[in-house]
């Protein structure tokens, strides 16, 4: 789940889950850094957000029903903002042009493209065009492939309503 998508109770469930485990002043900074950056999505002028996030992530209910009531809820309001575009892709696809780990996208406002690509140790931005022209050709199957934002919600309320 994209830090800026995460509450406050999805976000220390996953802390709480690092190891080493993080002392309480470390895992409280964490926390009020991702929660600060959400800003972002409702900033203006708007900056235009893209997520598409696997379904696995919900059933496997990170912190609990409780949590997982919380982020679905979370996303649904995320949903409804301007410039925020949330899809699902659906457990069930016969494909996945995301299998290769999570990445991201970024525009400058110079309209200069970077890549960021994570990993369980390390992360790394990418600037090289045929990197960048590969993550947008990845981005483009997944949206492709993804429910389209409306049936997305429509997934996240059933979700909601089945825990």
């Amino acid at each position: 789940m994209p830090g800026l998508l995460q509450p406050e109770s999805y976000a220390r469930a996953l802390v709480g889950d690092v190891l080493p485990p993080p002392t309480p002043e470390e895992a409280e900074a964490r926390i009020a850094a991702r929660l600060e950056r959400q800003q972002l999505l409702t900033r203006t002028p708007y900056t235009v957000f893209s997520f598409i996030i696997d379904e696995a992530v919900f059933l496997r209910q990170t912190g609990g029903p409780e949590v997982t009531r919380r982020l679905i809820d979370h996303l649904l309001e995320c949903a409804r903002l301007p410039n925020v575009d949330l899809q699902i892709m659906p457990l069930v696809s016969p494909g996945h042009a995301g299998l290769g780990g999570p990445f991201c996208l970024l525009e400058t406002e110079e309209h200069e493209w970077v890549g960021y690509s994570e990993g369980q140790q390390s992360g790394r931005v990418l600037t090289d065009p045929k990197d960048l022209s590969l993550l947008h050709q990845r981005y483009a199957n997944l949206r492709i492939q993804a429910l389209n934002p409306a049936d997305s919600v429509g997934l996240l309320m059933r979700m909601r309503g089945s825990l």
